[in-house]
């Protein structure tokens, strides 16, 4: 059974940058039935504009007669800081009684860790058997499984980074620009900015995706069309389809997020922070992802101690976490349920014959 909660705190929530939240709404679904002692925990760190409901966009793994299915384990999903479905963010209202949109501070990906270490405490959990995350859900997996050290088991990061590149921050600055050539977006609406939403979506996609995806997908079926092409009409649905369910003023705020995270920010070295990941750790990329190309989970792999990699054959790009599924829940059953210095030998010996093809 699966529900949605809502942890408030009175307490002020002080963030990286020096800034404070007065208060702090934490939006999070739990399934499954937790027994202190007995239950494998494990905590979900969503993507960019998904929820807490993690069943509703990760169905080919998370539900009822999915891989994690609710009767064997207990299953946390958080809503992050920023995002507008539950979680304190720019629609909430800062003091004054005014919503904050374009005022609300810049929240760090280490901050979203730390209201999940907050949310932790409070839900009396005693471990977590597993930690999983992709994109900037693998972001917030990496900076919550340092905050974790010996409590968390299990760690998987799929299509992810340590710290995020020149070219995704340029990506991301991109659909900004978007959002601010829509008048009513910078007039700071409830429901502003949903056409520079539309297009900044369009944009995201040919980042999520590859070419061969879309040459996959999208190929025109005749050789007379010579206007209305499915690509067109594709990237123009992506773009409704988020704006019916999301917010412009959210996704400025967790574009900049993803621009700021560096898990090496403020201590020795990026490098010395992966290390201090102990949970043995599977680390997952996509062969066709340019957003997080191959080479950034080459590098979480190098450094963090306990770590396997492998890589999704893939036409879909980014979006191979939410496409592959089958492939996804065979490399994770492998890593849970087999000797971990073995299965680390094979994935490797996977991932170099993937690079090599």
């Amino acid at each position: 059974m699966k529900r949605i909660k809502t942890y408030r705190s009175a307490a002020p929530f002080h963030l990286e940058s020096g800034e404070i939240l007065p208060e702090l709404n934490i939006a999070y679904h739990t399934f499954g039935e937790y027994v202190p002692g007995k239950s494998k925990v494990v905590w979900v760190c969503h993507a960019l504009t998904a929820n807490s409901d993690v069943s509703d966009w990760w169905a080919g793994l998370f539900g009822k007669d999915q891989y994690f299915d609710n009767s064997e384990y207990f299953v946390v999903c958080a809503n992050c800081i920023g995002s507008c479905y539950g979680t304190t963010g720019p629609l909430s209202y800062a003091p004054g009684a005014k919503r904050y949109f374009l005022d609300f501070p810049l929240i760090t990906i280490r901050d979203m860790a730390r209201a999940h270490a907050l949310l932790l405490e409070t839900l009396q959990l005693e471990d977590i058997y597993l930690l999983i995350g992709s994109s900037l859900g693998g972001q917030q997996a990496q900076e919550f499984a340092v905050l974790l050290g010996e409590k968390l088991q299990n760690l998987v990061l799929i299509a992810t980074n340590a710290v995020h590149s020149p070219f995704g921050v340029a990506c991301n600055e991109s659909q900004r620009l978007a959002l601010l050539a829509d008048p009513s977006f910078t007039a700071c609406d409830y429901n502003g900015g949903k056409n520079g939403l539309r297009a900044a979506r369009s944009i995201a996609m040919l980042s999520y995706r590859s070419y061969a995806g879309y040459l996959a997908t999208q190929r025109e079926e005749s050789n007379q069309c010579v206007d209305g092409f499915r690509a067109a009409s594709y990237q123009r649905y992506q773009g409704l389809k988020l704006t019916n369910r999301f917010n412009a003023y959210s996704y400025w705020s967790l574009t900049k997020s993803m621009d700021a995270h560096n898990i090496g920010r403020k201590r020795v070295s990026i490098e010395a922070a992966l290390r201090e990941i102990t949970a043995n750790t599977l680390i997952v990329g996509i062969s066709s992802d340019v957003l997080f190309p191959v080479s950034e989970q080459e590098f979480l792999h190098k450094h963090i101690p306990q770590a396997a990699l492998s890589v999704i054959d893939s036409i879909f790009g980014h979006d191979g976490f939410l496409v592959e599924t089958k492939q996804l829940e065979q490399r994770i059953n492998d890593f849970l349920h087999n000797d971990f210095k073995s299965f680390r030998k094979t994935t490797f010996k996977t991932h170099k014959h993937l690079k090599s093809a």
